[in-house]
């Protein structure tokens, strides 16, 4: 077998195994809080998906279900694909929150103000939404490039800011006094995407998501960028010597990650919610850091993380609402599997401390063959 095909072979296997390992241990944690663990689990494996019956004829019931997994899996698609970007440059990013707030303000104003028919409307807010994630995320990688300020310390921070940008502008400009809540208007019906399966709010945002995993694979492993993000991210020293200008990539590395998320924002906005909130979706974009962690930070395999865990918190949503079990034993959960594959990463090192130690056990041994020898 090609080495490089069962070095991925072995990577699925792990991960594989860390989720089932994970997915026990949350049985276990069920059985002891609930007094149905079994339907309590099924729901959180089974209720995301769609149900088919023959009674009355073919019909297919809980399409809100399945859209809403799809719906969360698309956010965390996008969100995933972000942080896996400066995971490549071997950087560390929290910024992606505040950067799905500008990605949907810069969409909402452009929806709201800015008038043009159906394709050019979406594409205008899609473009909004991209340059203003673009330039948030292009702030700290400056900083961390050019002034060597610390990076999780500069995102962090500035996603309060970008938070608190983003309600000023919404209650004191943008707000729709004749709304019972802080909201805008809802957008018109050419900023809002077109949805893809009826009875689900799963619109053509999954489409955007599909083209991006590929454009975010195609920049990392076809382009110029992304070889010298890889050089960068195997080792800085190295890419300096080589000639590699390591500022230039560290700012565009955490700026493509910016407008990455800033798509999310859209997604929210234009595909979701079809307005904005004063709260769009709290939380979900340190999520894609889990995201990444389980595709290992390959593009191809965010898009199969975003699903799994997508799923995983939509059936959190329907273990709470369909048993006596809330949805706190499901992050206890998902904890749990951070943790396991935090761990995961000590296997190649204890692989090494393995073979250093019996290659020390062999040296003595192969002195008396030698002695006996001479």
């Amino acid at each position: 077998m090609n080495p490089k095909r069962r070095q991925l072979l072995v990577e699925l296997l792990r991960i594989v195994t860390v989720v089932l390992v994970a997915l026990g241990l949350g049985f276990i944690i069920t059985w002891l809080v609930s007094e149905d663990p079994v339907n309590a689990f099924r729901a959180l494996l089974t209720g995301p998906l769609p149900q088919i019956s023959w009674t009355d004829g073919f019909a297919i019931k809980g399409m809100n279900r399945f859209g809403n997994w799809l719906e969360d899996s698309i956010t965390l698609i996008l969100v995933g694909l972000a942080v896996a970007v400066v995971f490549r440059a071997r950087q560390f990013s929290l910024g992606a929150e505040g950067q799905i707030f500008l990605g949907a303000l810069a969409a909402g104003i452009v929806s709201m103000h800015l008038p043009a028919p159906l394709a050019v409307h979406i594409g205008l807010a899609l473009i909004a939404a991209a340059a203003a994630g673009f330039i948030w995320g292009l702030i700290p990688g400056v900083l961390k490039a050019y002034l060597s300020v610390d990076e999780i310390v500069s995102t962090l921070m500035l996603n309060f800011i970008a938070v608190q940008l983003y309600q000023l502008v919404l209650i004191q400009w943008l707000r729709d006094p004749k709304e019972g809540f802080i909201a805008t208007a809802p957008f018109p019906v050419s900023a809002v995407l077109p949805l893809v399966i009826p009875g689900t709010r799963v619109s053509i945002a999954i489409f955007v998501a599909l083209i991006a995993v590929f454009a975010v694979w195609f920049l990392i492993e076809r382009t110029g960028l992304g070889y010298e993000i890889r050089i960068v991210g195997a080792n800085r020293k190295f890419a300096e010597y080589g000639g590699v200008n390591t500022k230039r990539v560290i700012a565009l590395s955490m700026a493509v990650s910016g407008a990455l998320a800033g798509l999310a924002g859209l997604h929210l906005s234009n595909g979701l919610l079809k307005r904005l909130t004063l709260n769009l979706s709290p939380g979900i974009g340190f999520e894609g850091i889990v995201v990444a962690l389980l595709a290992r930070n390959d593009p191809k395999g965010v898009l199969l993380a975003g699903l799994f865990y997508g799923y995983l918190r939509t059936g959190a949503q329907i273990m709470e609402r369909s048993s006596d079990v809330t949805r706190e034993v499901v992050l206890i959960i998902q904890a749990i599997m951070i943790l396991l594959i935090t761990a995961e990463r000590l296997f190649p090192a204890y692989q090494a401390w393995q073979q250093k130690r019996k290659a020390a056990l062999a040296v003595p041994n192969a002195l008396p063959g030698e002695g006996a020898a001479n």
